[in-house]
């Protein structure tokens, strides 16, 4: 199983021409490099642009013989995320929980080849400096964090498996056109202790039904394509610009983890679906016009479906506190960073009796002056 593996992941690997070493994919730049001896090498442009695939066909299976390839995956035993992990990694650990990851228990798996990859922007170096940054602002994090955010080793490069759908779009619906009108209405208060009478402007909605057809493209539905609940992946870090998306190349892994998608192409078509009747719902708003609108109901059809997997730039802290997995995530590409971050209760009750003191200083000091 070991020569396997080895052999699987030496598909991917380049070696340094002059030392042997690995190449490993330069972030921001389109090279490899040798972490050894600086040896740069650039990494091919493609022969084409990635292409969108024809959605019918795939969730139909045509995709275990199309556009499709065997990659060995580790799964995390405690956690459950499935990682492809270069051979240069010599400390095999989750990246999300941490744990021991077994060599010898990795296997083989199809998975439909991701069209794009959007390329990594800056280093690790880069990434942990902004993690501690992060860290350093935190009120009241205990200092087992603070100390964790001193160690680059805690914070690692991962791509992340997404879906994304491209559709036209077109739907019937029916609702009503809401229009303001303004109205006096009397009412009585109090003045000087007398009672008097006044009127105020009030707004109403004059409601008129309406209906109508839409249509339009939609473009690039992104849906995570992971899908541990464990592993979700923050919203404030998925501004990632999808224009600077490129073909993908197996010189762009080099270097860092990649995620397996666990959330199927048809999980991931349905997300997509209720995705696409939210735009309908929007598009239809603008199209009733009027100050405001209501969608009573929406008949939506949709053609031309096509998709394509794509990974996107992550890096990852992992953090253990009072037996509890914290995960800290940075956008690869924009450096937007967010997470959920673990309270040291010490610090809190400390505050909490240092202003009690104070207050009854205070309280002290008032009584004796007075």
């Amino acid at each position: 199983m070991e020569n396997e593996i080895q052999n699987a992941v030496s598909e991917r690997k380049k070696s340094c021409v002059n030392c042997g070493a690995e190449l490993r994919y330069k972030p921001g730049t389109a090279q490899i490099q040798c972490e050894y001896c600086n040896h740069i090498e650039a990494i091919e442009p493609a022969q084409h642009d990635f292409k969108e695939l024809e959605l019918g066909p795939y969730l139909e299976k045509m995709g275990t013989t199309h556009h499709s390839e065997k990659v060995m995956m580790l799964q995390c035993k405690n956690c459950g995320a499935n990682q492809h992990i270069e051979e240069h990694y010599k400390s095999l650990h989750c990246v999300y929980c941490a744990t021991p990851l077994i060599l010898e228990d990795a296997i083989a798996e199809d998975w439909i080849l991701p069209g794009a990859v959007l390329p990594f922007q800056f280093d690790q170096k880069k990434s942990h400096q902004i993690f501690a940054q992060w860290v350093k602002g935190l009120w009241f994090a205990p200092n087992k964090l603070k100390k964790a955010a001193l160690d680059p080793q805690h914070t690692k490069g991962l791509y992340l498996p997404y879906w994304t759908f491209d559709a036209q779009l077109y739907a019937e619906y029916t609702g009503e056109r809401g229009t303001y009108y303004y109205v006096q209405v009397p009412y009585t208060t109090q003045v000087n202790g007398k009672t008097v009478r006044r009127t105020r402007q009030e707004r109403r909605t004059r409601w008129s039904h309406t209906s109508g057809t839409i249509s339009g493209f939609v473009n690039d539905t992104l849906i995570q394509a992971s899908k541990q609940k464990p592993h979700s992946i923050p919203r404030k870090i998925t501004n990632w610009n999808l224009n600077a998306l490129t073909t993908f190349n197996t010189s762009y892994l080099a270097g860092f983890v990649t995620e397996k998608y666990t959330l199927s192409l048809k999980e991931g078509h349905l997300s997509s679906k209720q995705e696409a009747e939210a735009i309908a719902r929007r598009w239809s708003k603008r199209d009733i016009g009027g100050d405001t609108q209501r969608v009573h109901n929406i008949m939506m059809r949709l053609s031309e479906e096509t998709f394509k997997h794509i990974l996107l730039p992550a890096y990852i802290s992992s953090y253990a506190y009072q037996d509890k997995k914290y995960n800290f995530f940075i956008n690869g590409q924009t450096g937007s960073i967010s997470g959920k971050r673990p309270y040291s209760y010490w610090k809190i009750g400390a505050l909490v009796l240092f202003i009690i003191v104070l207050i009854v200083g205070i309280m002290y000091w008032h009584e004796t002056s007075s």
